[in-house]
This record gives C-alpha cells, sequence and structure tokens, in this order.
C-alpha cells in the first residue's frame, strides 16, 4: 500500500447504488461538493435516473472509467463490486463511500465526507491493488458461460436441493472428487464475505492466493485449501449429477452448467485500483467489522 502526496483528479465519476433515499441524498451532497470544489462531474447513466436535473454529463459505466481520473461509489461493497469489474479494464482508481452493510471495501463513513473526500482529492491517500477472477465455462471446446468476480466464483446447485458431483484440477494435477454442495474459490477480497461464513480462512488483501472452500461436503476431511493465485482451477462437473449446477460471479449466476462441462477460473490480467484515506487499517477494519476486542485495557 502506497502513500501519495498529490493529486492529479480533474475528472470526477459518480456511481451511487439504486433504490436507497440515503444514497440520492448522499450523491446530491458529494456533488455540491465537488462542483463547489471545481471538479468536473460525471454521472453514471444508471444512477443519473434518481438524481433529477442534475445538470452534469452522463456516461455508462465502462465510459466511465474510460473519461474519469477517479470514480466514488456511494453505497455498499455490492455496489463497489459491480463497479469494480467495470472499471478495472480501465485502470481507474475507485474510491467508496459506505451507504451498505459492513463497508469492508467502502470506508468512508457519510459523517465525514466532505472532509475524507478533500483530503483523497488533494493527494492524501493510500492505494492499493486488488486481483479479481475470470471464470469461463466449457462444453466440449466451445466457452459457454463467463464472468468476472472480485470477491469470488461459486458452483453451487441453484435452486435444487442436491449435492453435485464433481472433480478438482489445480494446474493440471487432479486434488479430490467431491460430493458437496459445491465450492467458492475466493480472492482475498472475497476472503471476508460469503467463504468467510462458510469456514474459510481470513487472507490480507496483498496476498497473492485464492482460497478454495467447500460447500457442506460429504465427508469430514474436506477442508479449505489455498493456493498460488497464478494457479488454473479446473472444476470438471460430474456426468451423473442430476441437476444443473450454477456459477455465479460476485452473487450474481453467470452461467448453468451440463453434466460433463468444465469450469475453469484465472486470474484476471487487469486489477482493481482501490484508494484509501490515509490511516486506512486492515486489521483495524476486521476488528470493527467482525467485532473482535480491543487490546487489554482500552
Amino acid at each position: 500500500m502506497t502513500a501519495f502526496n498529490n493529486s492529479a483528479f480533474k475528472n470526477i465519476g459518480l456511481i451511487g447504488r439504486l433504490g436507497s433515499v440515503r444514497v440520492v441524498e448522499t450523491l446530491k451532497r458529494l456533488t455540491r461538493f465537488l462542483d463547489s470544489s471545481g471538479y468536473h462531474v460525471i454521472i453514471e447513466d444508471r444512477t443519473a435516473t434518481v438524481l433529477l436535473d442534475h445538470g452534469h454529463a452522463e456516461a455508462s459505466r465502462r465510459r466511465l472509467g474510460e473519461l474519469c481520473d477517479l470514480v466514488i461509489v456511494v453505497g455498499g461493497d455490492g455496489s463497489l463490486l459491480g463497479a469494480a469489474r467495470s472499471l478495472c479494464h480501465s485502470g481507474t482508481p475507485v474510491l467508496g463511500v459506505n451507504r451498505g452493510r459492513l463497508g469492508f471495501l467502502t470506508d468512508i463513513c457519510p459523517d465525514e465526507l466532505e472532509a475524507r473526500v478533500g483530503e483523497v482529492l488533494a493527494g492524501q491517500y493510500e492505494k492499493e491493488e486488488r486481483f479479481l477472477l475470470d471464470a469461463e465455462l466449457y462444453r466440449g471446446d466451445e466457452v459457454v458461460g463467463r464472468g468476472d468476480a472480485l470477491n469470488e466464483v461459486v458452483l453451487h446447485p441453484g435452486k435444487a436441493v442436491r449435492m453435485i458431483e464433481f472433480e478438482l484440477f489445480i494446474d493440471g494435477h487432479f486434488v479430490y472428487s467431491q460430493r458437496s454442495d459445491g465450492v467458492i474459490i475466493a480472492t482475498p477480497t472475497g476472503s471476508t464475505a460469503y467463504a468467510l461464513s462458510g469456514g474459510g480462512p481470513i487472507m490480507h488483501p496483498r496476498l497473492e492466493a485464492i482460497t478454495l472452500v467447500p460447500m457442506f461436503p460429504h465427508t469430514l476431511s474436506s477442508r479449505p485449501i489455498v493456493i498460488d493465485a497464478a494457479s488454473e482451477i479446473r472444476i470438471h462437473i460430474g456426468e451423473t449429477n442430476q441437476t444443473y449446477p450454477h456459477i455465479s460471479c460476485d452473487g450474481q449466476t453467470r452461467a448453468v452448467s451440463k453434466p460433463d462441462d468444465v469450469l475453469v477460473v484465472k486470474r484476471k490480467p487487469q486489477r482493481i485500483q482501490l484508494l484509501h484515506p490515509l490511516g486506512h487499517n486492515f486489521y483495524e477494519v476486521l476488528r470493527s467489522k467482525l467485532g473482535w476486542s480491543n487490546r487489554l485495557g482500552d
């Protein structure tokens, strides 16, 4: 993580979670602050539908990354996940304002909006990179589904209440065959999300590692494993499955598999650039969000 002391932000993009009055209020407040500070504001086209008569330029999410020096996301971690998948291709830095629940990624509190955003725009921030995952579903030699994820790729039974049979290969090496409700393939960013609820380990964001967390495996010996992020993960869907397992990326279904399909998951070449106010501390975030105890005597 690197601290910067100068800034070149001129064009600022805004993305907000739809369906929230609090998000709209914060977006309006943020827009007024940016306007008064002399920045050129561009609003994502879908976000603009809840900001009537805003008077600013509009652009699609992907176009926003091409036009802006910084994109500010107002919402929860889910909002930032969606923005990250679109913006990683342009390398545009992303800053999160929390209007959600836990807020592992969106770490600016609305009560400190102007002060904290102002500090970042003045060049007082910390920058870190997070890698994403690419997922492709093969049926023979044909790609029949694909997606990308900042948190996790999940193989699961969908609405069916049936176990899935599959084989796991890492870098071409057979690891195991398994009957379970599926498997969570998570980045360090996703280690504090769905994978955590499945019993997976918490990983520091700077780790170049992927964790595979089995979901309710039909064996007591199956445990999460952590592998090199450069690995290729291949999951061969069993030919005898009586259900069609789903592949979800960051909670959104991207493909439905058939028996004998192969899911391939790799680290994505592009990365998302996250900005944090100075003083951001991963372990402090864990203590705050997960309710860990403070030091003795505090």
